[in-house]
């Protein structure tokens, strides 16, 4: 058994072979992942039941291994119902998770169609989909270098 917080295989493997501004989706229960993602990133279903996992649950085990420069959530257009709430909640979330990993990049937001076509780009790497209820909780990491 490894001694860390991520221990998929198959994102363990994705991981290991991207690089330098490589995108990783973690997406919600949502968002349209078989058919908005990049031509070479992978999908990797973790859908075991409704909300188990969540975003946070990934994003926090992605950052504990992988060096990330940018974090951008998917900005809500202002003619969505949704836009009179404010920021969602998982928003607040995903600051603190990637504050307590030593996160010290950008945290962004990308509007609704320029983060499908960021996913949509050959720097896609990786969808990780989720079971996350939340809404607007979808999460796209630009890998970063290793400094140390």
């Amino acid at each position: 058994m490894l001694k860390t917080k991520l221990l998929h295989p198959e994102i363990l493997r994705v991981l290991a072979q991207a690089g330098h501004h490589g995108k990783i989706l973690i997406a919600d229960g949502n968002y349209p992942a078989s058919c908005k993602r990049g031509p070479r990133g992978e999908l990797v279903s973790l859908q075991l039941s409704p909300g188990i996992p969540t975003v946070a649950q990934v994003l926090e085990a992605v950052l504990s291994l992988q060096p990330i420069d940018a974090l951008h959530v998917m900005g809500i257009p202002a003619d969505d119902p949704y836009a009179k709430y404010g920021e969602p909640p998982a928003w607040k979330d995903f600051r603190r998770i990637a504050s307590a990993a030593g996160f010290t990049g950008e945290f962004g937001q990308l509007m609704k169609w320029d983060f499908y076509a960021t996913v949509a780009s050959d720097d896609h790497v990786l969808t990780i989909q989720t079971a996350d209820q939340a809404l607007w909780a979808n999460v796209l990491l630009t890998i970063g270098v290793r400094t140390e």
